[in-house]
């Protein structure tokens, strides 16, 4: 081998040598920075977390007083921000707690025939699903087995042809309910084995926790929750 030809060997296996035992350093992060990210992913999952409870909430039937159209032991979602609300009095009462409420509704109250979720008003701890039948101002009245709402009879295909009556004790066996100012009147739609507006007069619409929108559990009853018109002939989705 040439002098030169043992020089470049030595000079390659010098750089290959020096390539091998030299390695960058190990990155290094202060213990201040992994608290601050660690901080900041747990503070991201808990806004997550509460923007979609904001939102959406699960519920689970029980029952049976909305049958045929939902079944007891189904899991459905509700759509709380349907019935989003707030008080434009809610400031002044800071300093005069007897300040009338002025509650707004951008996207409006509960309409007719849509399944809504809300505290049972004798028992806030307990949640209740039923349908809309009437709204504030409204004249409900059941004769002959159906449902009139201001001398209109009502189109119930959810009822497939059950009647609907009032008990001796309902308030509304004799006589037609009227709707106040802030109060809905609900039914659940298996009208001989519901506990409902006819029973325990009307609902507040400060009750109200949203309307059933999505049904995901049992795998053969997904999809979403049909809302009828029931001053028209066809069902209608929100």
């Amino acid at each position: 081998m040439h002098p030169w030809e043992q020089r470049e060997a030595d000079r390659q296996l010098l750089e290959l040598t020096t390539l091998q035992t030299i390695q960058p350093p190990p990155a290094y992060y202060p213990p201040s920075r992994v608290v601050r990210e660690i901080s900041e992913m747990l503070l991201f999952v808990f806004f997550l977390f509460f923007m979609v409870r904001g939102v959406m909430q699960n519920f689970l039937i029980e029952g049976m007083s909305m049958e045929p159209t939902l079944h007891n032991n189904q899991f459905i979602l509700v759509n709380k921000l349907a019935y989003f609300h707030f008080d434009l009095e809610a400031p002044a009462r800071i300093f005069a707690p007897n300040t009338t409420p002025h509650t707004i509704y951008p996207f409006g109250i509960p309409r007719y025939g849509q399944v809504v979720v809300f505290e049972y008003p004798n028992d806030p701890s307990k949640d209740y699903i039923k349908r809309v039948i009437g709204r504030p101002g409204d004249e409900v009245a059941v004769r002959d087995g159906v449902v009139f709402v201001n001398g209109t009879q009502l189109f119930e295909p959810y009822l497939q042809g059950a009647p609907t009556y009032c008990q001796m004790m309902d308030p509304c066996v004799e006589n037609a309910v009227i709707v106040p100012e802030g109060a809905i009147f609900v039914m659940g739609d298996n009208r001989e084995n519901s506990s409902d507006s006819r029973e325990w007069g009307v609902l507040p619409l400060e009750r109200v926790i949203g309307q059933a929108w999505v049904s995901y559990w049992p795998n053969d009853q997904i999809g979403v929750i049909a809302q009828y018109n029931p001053f028209a002939t066809a069902p209608t989705t929100p």
